[in-house]
């Protein structure tokens, strides 16, 4: 419509009302309680050649596909492990937002069309123990079959056979990573051309360790990652792990962004 059309060219639909959704359950007790942890802010490039190397080592070794998600989440989850110094038994987690549009077909009069958030969340729990020493295949493997259970998840959890993720914690054990890339922005032609560069502003959320995914400025390839996901004193850690698993570039943010 900003070009002149009448219309949109796809046509928006709400009807929330059509996606099935179980009773919300009253919280009990008394409200959360929040630590602030004082995450430290990256930017870390990584190659197109690392991602697409380790796509075919886990094509080698499982005769599978894989995505770059696959391939990234793996990494930071991995070098997660390693870094945030927590006992080998100890529990971490990470989680997503998944995409269900898909799911919906014969729910919403038009899948293309609805405009509202329509993820569901998926969390893996693990041992730290059983990342950090897993190869980098056998992460994206738990990875992969996480995804694969979100038709079954959602539905469970739309038909009421099944609770929503309720109580996971939000502290320095759990991880929770975003990909930005597939969502359009910067396809976007806002009247002088599509941007060179879409980023967010974060550095406000200091209850989770948090990484984004995003597409680099051009002509840049391959995936930038914003990274608020360990304290000051596991950075380094974290960036050497980065760096057995991948060839890539880091700096703060600010000097991303000059």
């Amino acid at each position: 419509m900003a070009c002149g059309l009448p219309k949109p060219t796809v046509k928006p639909v709400w009807s929330r009302e059509h996606i099935p959704a179980p009773p919300k359950v009253p919280l009990a007790g008394p409200p959360p309680s929040f630590t602030i942890f004082n995450f430290t802010t990256s930017v870390a490039d990584i190659s197109l050649d690392s991602i697409n190397q380790i796509k075919g080592l886990y094509m080698a070794e499982t005769g599978q596909r894989s995505s770059s998600f696959d391939v990234v989440t793996a990494m930071i989850f991995k070098c997660f492990a390693r870094a945030i110094d927590l006992a080998p038994e100890a529990d971490i987690r990470m989680g997503f937002a998944a995409s269900t549009r898909h799911l919906l077909h014969g729910v919403l009069p038009s899948v293309e069309g609805y405009y509202g958030n329509c993820v569901y969340p998926m969390f893996i729990t693990k041992t730290r123990q059983e990342i950090s020493k897993a190869s980098l295949v056998k992460v994206m493997s738990v990875i992969k079959d996480e995804k694969a259970a979100l038709s079954t998840k959602y539905e469970d959890w739309m038909y009421g056979r099944n609770k929503l993720y309720q109580n996971v914690a939000l502290d320095y054990e759990t991880l929770a990573v975003s990909d930005w890339t597939k969502l359009g922005f910067n396809d976007v032609d806002f009247g002088w051309g599509q941007p060179k560069y879409v980023f967010p502003l974060n550095d406000d959320l200091d209850i989770i360790a948090t990484a984004i995914y995003l597409k680099p400025p051009v002509p840049k390839t391959g995936i930038r990652l914003i990274l608020r996901c360990v304290k000051e004193e596991h950075s380094a850690v974290f960036f050497d792990e980065l760096s057995k698993l991948a060839v890539f570039s880091h700096e703060s943010l600010d000097a991303a962004l000059i």
